[in-house]
């Protein structure tokens, strides 16, 4: 069986494609967990690492789940008690994984992303959209609910509303309604994608390793957790950001005015 994933580097971006267009891009049924916790893994362990990219080749996404494998589950000897351990065992690995990807993560969407795909698009940080992409809550269109996480990943994205009537409707959204309704930050021709991705991504990684890091755990914290423990947080981040050598190099650069030269090894 081929990779579902193919894994390229380019100094402190990681870039991760999804490979298996005979399924378009199906995240079940496959060794799409399997890797993509073990790629997320990596990326978590390695401090040279300042951002991630996550797409799905020229025209497609990710189709989520495989929905002709489903019927697997027609099988009454299959009971609901093995069904969640499944999911627990399986999605929503992949799920915990990307979410908790420790550096920025941008989703380059080139084309639909279904069910699964599109909660896998939400899972990043940032998502930049082809003019071809589509956005597709649909699991009612299919009989079940979004088992991957996406009923808390999806209002996050874009308020409890919209995430509402794409889930309960499982109508798409093309890419200039994502745009429109906070989905997705940035819109561009097909051909553009890839370079506006890996743009953003290396204005993002030209920052200090260890403040990117820390930023992106306190804006996951504000989601979740009170002012006062924010604030808390935020000033123990604080004390162990000004003893860096990275703050150290990029207040030299600021005062020099140059460019600042992190020199972060991998581990």
């Amino acid at each position: 069986m081929n990779p579902f994933l193919d894994i390229q580097r380019d100094g402190a971006i990681v870039t991760l494609t999804m490979h298996a267009p005979e399924v378009r891009n199906a995240l079940t049924g496959n060794s799409a967990v399997d890797e993509f916790v073990a790629a997320c893994a990596q990326i978590n362990a390695d401090t040279s690492v300042r951002a991630v990219i996550i797409t799905g080749g020229d025209t497609i996404f990710s189709s989520g789940g495989n929905v002709k494998a489903m019927q697997r589950y027609f099988d009454d000897a299959l009971d609901a008690t093995r069904i969640v351990d499944e999911y627990r065992g399986g999605i929503q690995r992949l799920t915990r994984a990307v979410f908790g990807l420790e550096v920025p993560s941008v989703a380059a969407v080139s084309g639909p992303a279904i069910g699964a795909g599109c909660d896998l698009a939400c899972m990043c940080d940032i998502r930049i959209a082809s003019e071809r992409a589509t956005f597709a809550e649909s699991f009612v269109k299919v009989g079940i609910v979004p088992g991957d996480g996406g009923a808390w990943l999806l209002p996050r994205a874009v308020g409890m509303s919209r995430a509402a009537e794409m889930a309960f409707t499982g109508d798409a959204v093309d890419a200039r309604e994502a745009l429109a309704i906070g989905l997705v930050s940035q819109v561009v021709p097909p051909e553009q994608l890839m370079s506006a991705a890996r743009g953003l991504a290396a204005r993002i990684a030209a920052n200090s390793g260890p403040a990117l890091r820390m930023t992106k755990r306190l804006m996951r914290e504000g989601q979740t957790c009170g002012l006062d423990s924010v604030l808390e947080l935020s000033a123990t981040m604080q004390a162990i950001a000004h003893k860096t050598p990275q703050h150290r190099e990029a207040v030299l650069a600021f005062i020099e005015k140059r460019k600042p030269q992190f020199e972060e090894s991998a581990q």
